[in-house]
């Protein structure tokens, strides 16, 4: 675990805490290659050279960036939470629908290894 993810989630109230680990855990059991990092203050995945997913808490809410693509592919899905272009908001007092945020994440992932980053030509 990046130190810096640990810690983020070890600072968060309890309900926050067992939201941000089981959305760890879901992102490792899909995408166990996943590269774990910290962006944007939250945590952060990366696979296939670019971003997978990043997710974060508040004090009323999760959130979950899984980045614009995603979003538009399950915004039916989707219409009954709060959302931005990238991102959607779980009530921290309901809990997570997990199928749909695993389904989200399956997504990125075909996506990311489909569309791999380019590599950067050694000189």
């Amino acid at each position: 675990m990046d130190k810096r993810v640990f810690e983020y989630i070890e600072q968060q109230p309890e309900l926050q805490q067992n939201a941000l680990k089981l959305l760890r855990e879901l992102v490792f059991q899909l995408a166990p290659e996943a590269e774990e990092g910290f962006s944007y203050g939250m945590p952060a995945y990366r696979l296939a050279g670019k971003p997978l997913v990043y997710f974060a808490a508040y004090s009323k809410h999760i959130g979950l960036y899984a980045l614009p693509s995603a979003h538009s592919a399950f915004a039916d899905e989707l219409k009954g939470y709060k959302q931005g272009k990238g991102s959607v908001q779980f009530p921290i007092d309901k809990a997570l629908p997990t199928k749909l945020i695993a389904r989200m994440i399956e997504f990125r992932i075909n996506e990311n290894k489909s569309h791999p980053a380019k590599q950067k030509k050694q000189p």
